[in-house]
Formats: structure tokens, C-alpha cells, sequence
């Protein structure tokens, strides 16, 4: 009875403090702006502004995949970066642990900067892959937090067994570390997208504009005063975020232990 309690708790509010701006923002999105004494109108344009935008198809592709291929290589380098700094001993461990964060602790448009100039040199500006590779910059220090921080609480005696009753490197790790991390990857997925897809200096900066994304497209209505136009677009951008984490989602459904897939055709 009380965890139900709680479970309705939660969800209240959740439809507060975040279904209801969702919601708030649909609405703006039709009508703009309004007075309490005023008649509401409905109207479209804001949306056809939206769609009639000749990038906006074109930029939605391709902060998705700078997204989806930003989340590969978050996971592809934390994981073995956040295992080892657990799992292993070695000089000067607390000098790498920090070097994981410097990034963050620097002003990200300084790296940027001083990276493109070797991006130029290894003809990577003005490319989607040196955007991609610049991604990583404001995301992979979380990323790499993250993933530490859910390997501490995987005892090492559950890898040694594995591997005394003759478990591989690559089926411990899809047996045993694959499902516990399993939380860590959702929380890496939705951050490192929505920091990736909020990039606009660094965008600009490496992509030199030739690299479109939402950001690109999404910035330069900042300065118009039509609210109802700012809250179709914050809409759209809002949207990406969601479709991505669904189709991520979707894969760990094949996570072992997790799905019914596996563990009737194991």
C-alpha cells in the first residue's frame, strides 16, 4: 500500500514538473501568447514556418546521426576507460581520473579553438566527423563518470567466477557487465544526446557551416519575438531526444537476463 502511495506520488509530480510544460508549450505552439481575458486562436503557422524551413529535414538527419554516432563512441571509450580505472592499479591513477575531467574544467569553446586548427591540418574541418569528433569533448568526461561510477558497485568476484568456470572475455562481458550496466547506458545515451544536440559554438566553429544542425537552424530565431514560433521549434527539438532514447531502448531490449528474447533462445 505505501509503495503504491508512492508510485502515484511519483507520477503526479512527473505530470507537473514535466508533462505539463510539454503540454503548456503544444499549446503555445498553436495559439502564441495569451491573456487571461483574451479569446484563445488557433492558428498554424508557426508549424508551417517550421516545416517550410529548407534545412530543417536536412538538419534533423544530421544531428541524429552525430548523435547516435556520439552515444557509439561515449560508450566504445568509457567502458574500457571506467573498467580499468576500477578494476586496475597502476602509477599515477589519480592524474588519469583527473584527466577524464578536464575537459569540463576547461572552457569547451578554448579546446575548440585550438582543435581547429589540427582538424584543418587533418582535413576533418568542415566535416560531420570532426563535428562527431568534437562532440566528444563536452561528453565523454560525464560518459566516463558514469560508467566508473556503476563499475565500482560490480564486485570483481563476479568476473573471477565467470571466469574460473571458463567464461571468455566477450561473454563475461555480455553476461555479466552488459545487464548491470545497463542503467548506466540509458543515463549515457539521454545526456550525451542532449548535450550533443545543443552544441552550437563548437558546431559552427569545426563544421564552419557546411555541417547543418538543429542547433545551426534553431539559434537563429532566437531573436524573433513570436513565442509561438520559439515553442514549435522547441517542440521539434525536444522530440529528437525522445525518438533516439526509444530506438537505444529498443536494442537493450536484447540485453541478456532483460528480455525474453534471450533468454528463450539461450
Amino acid at each position: 500500500m505505501r509503495y503504491r502511495l508512492r508510485e502515484q506520488f511519483f507520477w503526479i509530480i512527473a505530470c507537473i514538473f514535466f508533462l505539463s510544460p510539454v503540454f503548456l508549450l503544444l499549446i503555445i505552439s498553436f495559439t502564441g501568447m495569451w491573456r487571461p481575458d483574451e479569446s484563445i486562436t488557433f492558428r498554424t503557422n508557426s508549424w508551417q514556418t517550421l516545416f517550410t524551413e529548407p534545412n530543417i529535414l536536412e538538419a534533423t538527419f544530421w544531428s541524429a546521426w552525430i548523435g547516435l554516432t556520439v552515444v557509439l563512441l561515449n560508450l566504445m571509450i568509457a567502458v574500457p576507460a571506467g573498467k580499468a580505472v576500477v578494476y586496475y592499479s597502476f602509477k599515477g591513477k589519480p592524474l588519469v581520473e583527473a584527466l577524464f575531467l578536464a575537459p569540463i574544467l576547461l572552457p569547451v569553446l578554448l579546446i575548440a579553438m585550438g582543435t581547429h586548427i589540427l582538424m584543418i591540418r587533418l582535413g576533418l574541418a568542415d566535416t560531420w566527423l570532426g563535428v562527431m569528433l568534437i562532440h566528444l569533448v563536452p561528453t565523454l568526461p560525464y560518459s566516463i563518470k558514469i560508467v566508473t561510477n556503476t563499475y565500482r558497485q560490480l564486485e570483481s568476484r563476479w568476473l573471477e567466477q565467470a571466469e574460473v568456470l571458463g567464461a571468455g572475455a566477450l561473454r563475461r562481458f555480455i553476461t555479466i557487465e552488459l545487464p548491470f550496466l545497463k542503467p548506466a547506458v540509458r543515463s549515457v545515451v539521454f545526456l550525451v544526446i542532449v548535450i550533443s544536440l545543443s552544441q552550437y559554438a563548437i558546431t559552427a566553429i569545426i563544421g564552419g557551416g557546411e555541417v547543418l544542425t538543429l542547433a545551426m537552424v534553431f539559434f537563429p530565431f532566437m531573436d524573433t519575438a513570436d513565442t509561438s514560433l520559439m515553442a514549435a521549434f522547441s517542440l521539434w527539438f525536444a522530440v529528437l531526444p525522445l525518438v533516439l532514447y526509444t530506438f537505444v531502448e529498443f536494442c537493450l531490449l536484447f540485453v541478456p537476463y532483460r528480455g525474453k528474447y534471450w533468454r528463450n533462445h539461450s
